[in-house]
């Protein structure tokens, strides 16, 4: 009877020590459930964002380069333009000149040989001798003051576009503006100048060069340009809203100009 007693005891107790067991590790559970994908679908989805964001900037970075390589490349094209216009006005007006002394030449001769008394022809002959003299004579100067400027602003324009000696050409086209400020090219020398010491990221050096040709020259057609790349760099040095107004008169000022195009894209990032 006793052994009876004890081995319903000992059973009894061990389905209690059994119940209190399981219930404990079902009370754990919940825990340790290492099934539970809340959190590891929150952490993909911040990878996720944090990927698109840094794909959008870099992707952004590569659009502001290619448009800085294409405004290079086409103020190259632009340069090369000048320079074969330049030729082709030479070309023009050295035929012009020609024509003019074909004329006087031909209007002496008429003169000449119109006077029937040889006193008065040679009178007449001497007289368009002279002033054909002084006319050459001040021609000569005139068409040798003109040869000197082209061909320095040539030499300048060139060590851009030909040899690619930028550092060269800084100084010529100093010395260019300083020997011929009121030249018909002042406006261009002033832009390329400017240019070359954007490059070199002088910005307060270009910034005043570029504002030579916004202010001076109105009719100028470099000054869209010119007023773009001060933009450029008051966003450069931080005058965001200095930036805005350059900007903003590219776009007013020259509504059909490829400047405005750049003019809207640089604002739109402001």
């Amino acid at each position: 009877m006793v052994n009876y007693v004890r081995h319903r005891t000992f059973k009894g107790v061990a389905l209690s020590v059994a119940f209190a067991v399981s219930a404990a590790a079902q009370a754990q559970a919940p825990v340790y459930d290492v099934n539970n994908p809340q959190g590891s679908d929150l952490e993909k989805r911040i990878t996720v964002l944090e990927r698109m964001v840094d794909s959008r900037t870099q992707m952004q970075h590569r659009l502001q380069q290619q448009l800085d390589t294409m405004q290079g490349e086409i103020d190259n094209l632009r340069g090369a333009v000048e320079v074969h216009t330049n030729q082709l006005e030479k070309v023009l007006q050295r035929q012009r000149e020609l024509y003019l002394e074909i004329d006087k030449r031909v209007e002496a001769l008429k003169q000449s040989v119109g006077e029937s008394d040889a006193t008065q022809t040679n009178l007449s002959a001497n007289r368009p001798d002279n002033t054909t003299a002084g006319n050459s004579s001040s021609s000569s100067s005139n068409r040798a003051s003109q040869a000197g400027e082209e061909e320095a602003y040539d030499n300048a324009v060139n060590l851009i576009l030909e040899s690619r000696e930028y550092d060269k050409a800084i100084p010529a086209f100093q010395s260019f503006i300083s020997d011929f400020p009121n030249s018909q090219y002042a406006a261009n020398a002033h832009y390329w100048l400017g240019q070359l010491l954007f490059n070199k990221q002088n910005w307060q050096q270009a910034k005043a060069q570029f504002s030579e040709v916004a202010d001076r020259f109105k009719k100028s057609s470099k000054r869209a340009e010119a007023l773009l790349k001060l933009g450029v760099i008051e966003q450069r040095l931080g005058n965001t809203e200095q930036a805005k107004n350059y900007l903003n008169a590219v776009i007013s000022e020259y509504p059909n100009s490829s400047a405005r195009k750049l003019a809207e894209s640089r604002l739109s990032s402001l």
